[in-house]
């Protein structure tokens, strides 16, 4: 069904948009190769929310070599008026007579109304060509559009021993600089970078890109149950804010905290007292958030995976240990059977300096 060369340049565009890794939030990672006589003859990518599309911008470079031309796109064309006019239009008018398409359009409002006006218009229109690949460079748009969700990824650092602190709270610094540089493009590729109170107040964080050239910074996602947080805390200043907290009493706090730029959401308690996370993330996928970054200690870490809500783990395992008392990675309740397991499928393992990065699937 689909050439040796069809495989060559859809991969071009998959590393065409992949140039759009930390811009396009919250639209997804878009590229379009165009080719005549297998050559290519234009090519763009999706930069940012509000600027043309990735078919627009390869248009523009092909001009009047576009008509009979293939283009290969990495996700569905757009049929519908958003940010920006339908690309499905500029391929029909351009002259474009072959689209092959890596995956539909997750969006269930849109999803099949490209691919069907193409073929409407007359244009051969192909799908599923490294529909894989494409589907996990949008994990978090993906799960958005499906599922009403972010994808939530997991960051942690730790022992060789599984410890991510000493007993007293002192964790700067278990993994190396490399670790930590690592660790900065996955918070400039998220929407947002989740914590708790806990690690808020131990190690006042900033959760900022500061080691990735970026255009934007995530938003900043704190989970406070009691609103116990600091007004001069490093975390409030800077970008977005949302402070998540069934604490509702406090509106001396909370105006303040308003006043200062910072957005406090009241949600339900869960059966635990606690703020309800299923609906944290509800929250943040109506906020149009499609990837989230966790840094936070065990009991946060632990109960995003006991609620299900944890779809990767990014773990950096520096050589050395900490012992028995040090602080875990997660804390979970005790298992009475190996059958009550967490399974994990570990996708990638590398040496990042002297430690070890480790990302694995739930």
């Amino acid at each position: 069904m689909f050439t040796t060369s069809d495989h060559v340049f859809m991969s071009q565009a998959l590393q065409l948009a992949e140039k759009g890794l930390y811009t396009t939030s919250p639209n997804p990672r878009v590229g379009c190769v165009i080719t005549r006589n297998n050559q290519v003859v234009g090519n763009g990518w999706h930069e940012a929310a509000g600027q043309p599309h990735a078919e627009i911008n390869a248009l523009a470079m092909t001009g009047e070599m576009a008509r009979g031309a293939t283009a290969y796109v990495t996700l569905e064309p757009c049929n519908h008026h958003g940010r920006t006019p339908p690309c499905v239009n500029a391929l029909i008018q351009a002259g474009i007579t072959r689209v092959l398409v890596a995956m539909e359009d997750p969006n269930p409002l849109v999803r099949g109304g490209g691919i069907e006006a193409l073929r409407q218009a007359g244009v051969l229109v192909q799908s599923g060509l490294m529909q894989h690949q494409a589907e996990v460079l949008n994990a978090g748009f993906v799960k958005r559009m499906r599922q009403k969700k972010p994808w939530v990824r997991l960051k942690m650092a730790a022992s060789l021993d599984g410890k991510t602190a000493l007993k007293n709270g002192q964790s700067q610094w278990i993994t190396g600089e490399a670790a930590r540089r690592d660790g900065h493009h996955w918070r400039a590729r998220s929407c947002a970078v989740l914590t708790g109170i806990g690690t808020v107040i131990a190690d006042n964080p900033q959760l900022t890109v500061r080691h990735v050239p970026t255009s934007r910074q995530p938003r900043k996602v704190i989970i406070d149950n009691r609103l116990a947080i600091p007004l001069d805390t490093d975390v409030l200043s800077g970008e977005t804010v949302y402070i998540f907290t069934t604490s509702t009493e406090k509106m001396e706090k909370i105006d303040k905290l308003e006043k200062m730029g910072v957005n406090v959401i009241p949600i339900e308690q869960s059966d635990q007292g606690r703020v309800n996370l299923v609906d944290v993330m509800t929250t943040l996928a109506q906020l149009e958030c499609n990837e989230i970054l966790v840094e936070a200690g065990s009991i946060l870490n632990g109960a995003l995976i006991q609620a299900g809500l944890v779809d990767e783990l990014i773990i950096y395992i520096a050589p050395s240990l900490l012992g028995s008392n040090a602080r875990d990675m997660f804390q979970l309740p005790e298992l009475s059977s190996l059958d009550q397991k967490f399974t994990l499928k570990i996708d990638d393992v590398r040496m990042i300096g002297q430690d070890i990065r480790v990302i694995a699937h739930l």
